[in-house]
């Protein structure tokens, strides 16, 4: 029933909720160490680096042999970073 309660409204609600704490976590700047803190430490309820507590339960099924999310993000981080300034190239130079 439209306008109704319900767990599907309930549901509804809550996937709404957990949107809005995620787009706070986009721009923040500690959000890859928050979410290893959660993943590290298997929080269980809230939205924690921009993932819910079902997307962040489906990560670690798929990466059941990962020991230290805090290790593993961190080294992503530092190659993601290496290879931006390989694609950026040498540097620009200031013309004078």
């Amino acid at each position: 029933m439209p306008g109704g309660s319900g767990p599907g409204r309930r549901r509804t609600e809550e996937g709404a909720a957990q949107n809005r704490a995620k787009a706070v976590c986009s721009g923040c700047p500690v959000r890859t160490q928050c979410l290893a803190h959660a993943l590290d430490h298997r929080i269980e309820h809230g939205v924690w680096g921009g993932m819910t507590d079902r997307e962040r339960r489906a990560l670690l099924r798929r990466r059941p042999t990962v020991t230290s999310w805090r290790n593993l993000l961190d080294a992503a981080r530092r190659e993601h970073d290496r290879s931006a300034r390989a694609a950026d190239g040498p540097g620009w130079q200031a013309a004078g």
